[in-house]
């Protein structure tokens, strides 16, 4: 088993056992670079949270192992999302954070709960040796948050990792269990229109990369399961 399975499997498990989380749905992922399913895709729900989606896509003739985690809390929550990317193409990377459900330039309290306690463990992160900056368009960034974890790693590196996301994984589900401070405004609006630019085609090219593998119907249904 390859890392980012690993990885992507562990922080899974640590997700359903804490959540008490069932698969609702686990569909095949096709493509006519492969005569056996290249990936699959996974909804899995339980209380507290609304869902959590997995996307795997595995195609070793083109040298790609890749898996995607993201739990979405509800509609109406106020506690940020949580993402993992767990990639091996030329190289190890991943894309690890806490998705605001609001504006924290505004919210300081919650800002002050949700994620300042992430710092050190950010910071430390980026001391690992072997870790580097990812390129990651900035209005891609303009979506995520100031925590961000996005990097390239080496092999010893991305081992290294499987600490921030374990620490990142128990702080977030600190927040899922104790909730956050209340906030002001509309977040079911505010998530509908950033999952909406999150997830398209537009701004993240990886969706022309999917599309390519998958086919345009498969990539829709996927995206369709992120945007909720």
């Amino acid at each position: 088993m390859s890392l980012p399975t690993e990885l992507s499997e562990r922080t899974l498990q640590t997700l359903s056992t804490a959540l008490e989380l069932s698969t609702a749905r686990d569909i095949p992922l096709t493509s006519t670079m492969a005569p056996e399913p290249v990936g699959r895709l996974r909804v899995l729900r339980g209380d507290p949270i609304d869902k959590v989606v997995t996307v795997d896509l595995v195609v070793p003739a083109i040298g790609l192992d890749s898996h995607m985690i993201f739990a979405f809390t509800p509609a109406d929550s106020a506690v940020p999302h949580f993402t993992l990317d767990s990639v091996h193409a030329d190289y190890y990377a991943m894309h690890l954070d806490l998705i605001p459900r609001i504006d924290l330039a505004v919210h300081l309290a919650y800002l002050d709960a949700a994620f300042l306690p992430l710092t050190p463990l950010l910071e430390a992160a980026w001391q690992i040796e072997g870790v580097s900056a990812a390129a990651v368009g900035l209005r891609q960034r303009a979506m995520m948050s100031p925590w961000m974890v996005v990097c390239r790693a080496t092999e010893t590196a991305f081992r290294a990792l499987d600490a921030t996301v374990r620490d990142y994984l128990g702080h977030w589900l600190t927040l899922v269990d104790k909730g956050v401070p209340a906030v002001t405004g509309d977040t079911a609006a505010r998530d509908r229109a950033n999952r909406a630019n999150l997830f398209s085609p537009a701004v993240d090219p990886v969706w022309a990369q999917v599309a390519r593998l998958l086919g345009d119907e498969q990539a829709e249904r996927v995206r369709a399961e992120l945007l909720g």
